[in-house]
């Protein structure tokens, strides 16, 4: 499960209108017969326009400033071993995003009018995507680049060769091109995995827009909040504030897990992924205490996701973390992605 929360970006201000984010978001409806659609949906309705969503987000945004985000988007990823756990992928992710927002409620450490916040206070919309294409900043498109960047230049030497400004062999270079696209590390069903390529599998996913206002339009809720979920003096009164994001990611899992009844396994983790990003000592150590079968599991996860593992993994606790500690220092990637705000 990857859970990002992004604010509005649109460079040094923020527009007026969310209606270029959600007409992203319709992408998929493209050439899709009504009954094909995927819609917006919320905690109340199944089938809100993109109309309807621009409007009620654009018109609950009262009091804020220009450099200041009018939305904040939460993309939910669930992996294919999750998805697999789903039988009916849009309904059940449906479900899901409804538990999720009474997650992310109860991770403001606010109060509105004396009381905590709840689900009716917060204006959002959510629609589910099935696809996802390769981006330039995937593994697969960096690690292909090179590949890349010969045949294209083999390509425009053909060109040359083909217009008489250049003298060789056009068939030479088509058969070099051949080999460099065969010798390409990543291949889908037979293909150099190129960008804008549709991913194979199941692929969807939530997005979700939430308003930064509350539904009154009167108080501001940020998940982006510089501070975490602390109380603090503010003249003379004991003001909440914040918003706990390892209390969301924690949860969001956790009602996953219930609501599906899925089997999480240690490296699946949100705790154990941030303590790898953080303390890799401590991951790889809690990593060796598990039985046998969950350490196998573990391992075949972390080699899916790109987590550096030595060929042969030493039996000494220490020695395999200090040995992937020096090895991260060495600045080795690292598949895992955190929340965009941080954690």
């Amino acid at each position: 499960m990857y859970i990002t929360i992004t604010p509005q970006k649109l460079g040094g201000t923020y527009s007026q209108s969310s209606a270029d984010f959600v007409g992203y978001l319709e992408k998929e409806n493209q050439g899709l017969e009504q009954e094909e659609m995927e819609h917006f949906f919320n905690q109340y309705g199944d089938e809100f326009s993109a109309e309807e969503v621009v409007k009620d987000i654009d018109g609950n945004g009262a009091k804020l400033k220009k450099k200041e985000p009018k939305f904040y988007s939460i993309t939910v990823s669930p992996s294919k071993y999750e998805l697999n756990r789903l039988q009916n992928s849009s309904e059940d992710l449906k479900k899901y995003t409804r538990e999720l927002m009474k997650d992310y409620v109860a991770s403001f450490n606010r109060e509105i009018n004396g009381r905590p916040v709840t689900i009716d206070d917060i204006k959002y919309y959510a629609k589910i995507e099935h696809q996802r294409t390769f981006k330039g900043t995937d593994k697969q498109i960096r690690e292909n680049q090179p590949f890349a960047t010969k045949i294209l230049q083999l390509k425009n030497e053909i060109r040359n060769i083909e217009n008489g400004s250049m003298e060789g062999s056009t068939r030479k270079r088509e058969r070099e091109i051949a080999k460099l696209e065969k010798q390409a590390p990543h291949q889908q069903d037979g293909k150099r995995i190129v960008q804008g390529m549709p991913k194979a599998g199941s692929q969807s996913h939530i997005h979700i827009i939430v308003s930064r206002k509350d539904a009154s339009n009167s108080f501001s809720l940020s998940p982006g909040s510089k501070y975490k979920a602390s109380d603090v003096e503010m003249r003379g009164k004991q003001v909440k504030r914040g918003f706990d994001r390892d209390r969301f990611f924690e949860n969001a899992e956790k009602t996953f897990d219930k609501s599906f009844g899925y089997q999480r396994n240690f490296a699946e983790t949100y705790k154990a992924r941030k303590d790898f990003i953080k303390n890799p000592k401590i991951y790889f150590a809690s990593l060796m205490k598990l039985p046998t079968n969950e350490k196998a599991i573990a391992f075949k996860l972390m080699r899916e996701t790109g987590i550096p593992i030595m060929p042969s993994i030493p039996t000494n606790q220490a020695q395999l973390a200090l040995k992937v500690f020096n090895k991260l220092r060495k600045g080795l990637d690292v598949a895992i992605k955190s929340s965009s705000i941080g954690i």
